[in-house]
């Protein structure tokens, strides 16, 4: 999937509604605790800030790949943040939900000065992103306790894992295996009321992560009195929930418009 990603991030156009205004932004002082900022070009901000959570099983990414996603999103009238954080087996559970969030607390520190407004946040992510993303908000021990959960207005998960104990495929064996209580790690137990708006998307192919895993934290989220809106989209595989983000998968699904529907509801 990474050198599909290489490919499709070095051939999509720039667009010219947005601009990097900053690279290799350190957060942390390990060499992966950095993140990257896209803006819009013109307009008056401050602007709405998404905070993006690339995947990857934990063990894989690489922020420069997602370089379309920022742009692509920040044309649209957002500042986006792209994280990079340390990976398995370089670290253990829960380190790098620890690199996300004190990422998102860098960006909250220093919103101002790329035209963002530290009141009007977003999570987004996709695949293992999209679980980092989801559990900054549910982990008690992450944004809860760095007082930092009342910033964010929103939230969009495409193609996360939220339901997948018990551990059966190498991967989550390899991530949360240690793990002394494992179903902690899973959102669909951290649930609670009162939380920011969800958008939990997923192609009905996706033969890596489940869609039932978005329609199980669904309902859990439905139960505890939350807003969450659930998109399925037929034929769309795994990675395809991204790729739509971008002009090379746009004509598939309506991903990128729907996803854009929600923040502007939100945020």
């Amino acid at each position: 999937m990474y050198s599909l990603l290489a490919l499709i991030n070095l051939l999509t156009p720039k667009p010219r509604a947005s601009h990097r205004v900053a690279q290799d932004r350190r957060y942390g002082p390990d060499t992966r605790q950095t993140l990257d900022i896209y803006a819009p070009r013109s307009g008056q901000g401050p602007w709405p800030i998404l905070y993006f959570v690339y995947g990857g099983a934990w063990n894989i990414g690489d922020r420069r790949y997602y370089e379309f996603v920022g742009r692509i999103l920040a044309a649209a009238g957002y500042v986006v943040v792209v994280v990079e954080y340390r990976l398995v087996p370089e670290v253990e559970y829960p380190a790098f939900l620890d690199d996300a969030a004190a990422g998102f607390a860098w960006v909250v520190e220093h919103a101002a000065e790329f035209g963002g407004d530290p009141q009007r946040m977003a999570l987004m992510g996709h695949s293992a992103g999209a679980y980092n993303a989801m559990m900054l908000l549910l982990g008690p021990s992450l944004l809860p306790r760095l007082g930092l959960a009342d910033r964010v207005r929103a939230v969009a998960g495409l193609s996360g894992p939220y339901d997948f104990y018990p551990f059966d495929v190498p991967v989550s064996l390899r991530t949360f295996g240690a793990v002394r209580d494992p179903k902690s790690t899973q959102p669909v137990n951290l649930v609670r009321p009162g939380l920011p708006p969800m958008l939990l998307v997923s192609g009905d192919s996706d033969r890596v992560v489940y869609p039932r895993n978005a329609v199980a934290l669904a309902a859990r989220l439905r139960a505890g009195g939350n807003v969450v809106v659930e998109k399925h989209y037929p034929g769309i595989g795994h990675a395809g929930t991204l790729l739509a983000l971008g002009p090379y998968g746009r004509h598939r699904a309506p991903i990128l418009a729907d996803t854009l529907a929600f923040l502007r509801a939100h945020l």
